[in-house]
């Protein structure tokens, strides 16, 4: 709609992962290079965790096509939420093999063949799970003992967990840690600082075919959606999208600041809730909190009482003889 007024050949923000408009920062790189380096040297576990929006999972679609130049067979997990068994039905399954019918032992002994066959041809086999927070501590453990397939020198299944931060809290768990001492590489993707903001937004504006992303976006537009979008990527490209929209119904030249703040309004971009369960567990530590008070202030009540008591018997008990009882 808008692509002809702006000079553009294609939508430039687009939210899902396209890899072509991959714009490299240095924890971009960094990242990249840890888990294309992980798998190519066959280092086992490697993990790579962020913020949501922040683009994990572009990065592992760049990884993805890397790895298909390479020869590299790999199975891509995008939704973890599944049994023991459906996961390892879907990993063979993704894998070319044969499931219909197989039971845990039957799949886990088509998988360890696969895995060896490719390695005694040097061949490597890459296990991606996106969304591995998803992951109960259970699916963890299988995921953990698919490793246990290895020679005295490397391991033959490559295993990448991509996922929110939420994932780095599971791997900390105490009864997760052999898979946590078994990762050899941790990446993190953060948000981006404001002149990383401006790169990246300049750079998918001019892969879209504008020439002059500066005169489109200008430094004070930029500040705007940084502040909204707080460097978060995927935020970035809806502002920037709804901004090229209500910029094409004006027909207006240039994204003014005016434009971002008013979709950052609709798009409810400031309000941030607590999620209900993270409400209900401060209700209820409130809860403790009030009834250790409460016990403690009837403790020191039943203190007070008793030191009372005693002085009231002292009091009595000196003006009676040794023999006198006192009430």
């Amino acid at each position: 709609m808008y692509k002809r007024f702006y000079n553009l050949q294609r939508n430039p923000f687009e939210i899902t992962p396209d890899p072509s408009f991959l714009f490299t920062t240095k924890k971009h790189n960094e990242a990249l290079a840890a888990l294309y380096y992980g798998v190519r040297r066959r280092k086992g576990f490697v993990v790579l965790t962020g913020e949501v929006g922040t683009g994990k999972t572009l990065l592992v679609r760049c990884l993805l096509e890397i790895l298909n130049r390479a020869n590299v067979a790999y199975a891509y997990v995008f939704n973890p939420r599944l049994s023991a068994v459906e996961f390892l039905q879907y990993i063979a399954g993704d894998f070319g093999l044969a499931t219909a019918g197989k039971n845990k032992s039957e799949l886990l002994l088509d998988l360890s063949n696969y895995v060896i066959a490719r390695h005694q041809k040097s061949l490597t086999t890459v296990l991606v799970v996106d969304e591995a927070h998803h992951l109960s501590t259970d699916l963890l453990e299988e995921v953990r003992l698919l490793t246990n397939l290895e020679t005295p020198h490397e391991k033959l299944l490559q295993i990448l967990l991509v996922g929110q931060s939420e994932l780095d809290d599971k791997l900390d768990a105490i009864d997760l840690r052999q898979l946590k001492q078994r990762i050899a590489l941790r990446s993190y993707l953060g948000a981006l600082s404001l002149d990383e903001t401006k790169g990246y937004m300049y750079r998918r504006l001019q892969l879209a075919g504008n020439p002059d992303p500066a005169q489109l976006f200008p430094m004070d537009t930029i500040l705007e959606v940084h502040r909204h979008s707080r460097g978060i990527p995927r935020l970035i490209n809806t502002l920037c999208e709804n901004a090229l929209i209500h910029g094409y119904a004006q027909q207006a030249s240039s994204v003014t600041p005016k434009i971002v703040e008013e979709i950052a309004t609709d798009f409810r971009l400031g309000v941030v809730h607590a999620a209900a369960g993270e409400s209900s567990k401060d209700d209820h530590a409130a809860e403790v909190q009030r009834a250790a008070r409460n016990l403690l202030d009837l403790y020191a009540s039943l203190q007070r009482a008793q030191r009372s008591t005693a002085d009231l018997r002292m009091v009595v008990g000196a003006g009676v003889t040794k023999h006198e009882p006192y009430i």
